[in-house]
């Protein structure tokens, strides 16, 4: 029977090497969605309110599409880098690369009909 320290179990494994650049896009995208979000909030809020022909009018405008589109791709990308970050730290083998791919696959679907309805809304 071996008995090992903490020291002696993770002396060897390395670090990922990716903790840096991870925090730094999570600190960026944050940034991002502080300016983003209210900025949403406020364009969508004054959309609101009006009849369907008037609201569909308000959103062809480029501005508040643009805000909606920042926001939507913004935050979708903030929720796959966290979600992964969840996934590594708490599964491991297949299951972890499986469950990765699908949280990518998911994000990138919901850019794309995003994306998608806000052009077909605007034009």
């Amino acid at each position: 029977m071996a008995y090992l320290t903490d020291r002696k179990r993770a002396q060897g494994t390395g670090s990922g090497r990716r903790g840096t650049l991870h925090h730094w896009q999570m600190i960026v995208s944050s940034i991002l969605l502080v300016v983003v979000v209210p900025l949403f909030v406020v364009t969508f809020g004054a959309g609101l309110g009006g009849s369907y022909e008037e609201t569909l009018a308000y959103f062809g405008r480029p501005f508040p599409a643009i805000v909606s589109a920042l926001c939507l791709i913004v935050g979708i990308l903030h929720f796959k880098s966290e979600a992964e970050e969840a996934i590594e730290d708490y599964m491991h083998g297949v299951a972890e690369r499986l469950t990765v791919v699908a949280v990518g696959a998911l994000s990138y679907t919901l850019i794309a009909v995003a994306v998608f309805a806000l052009i077909k809304i605007a034009l």
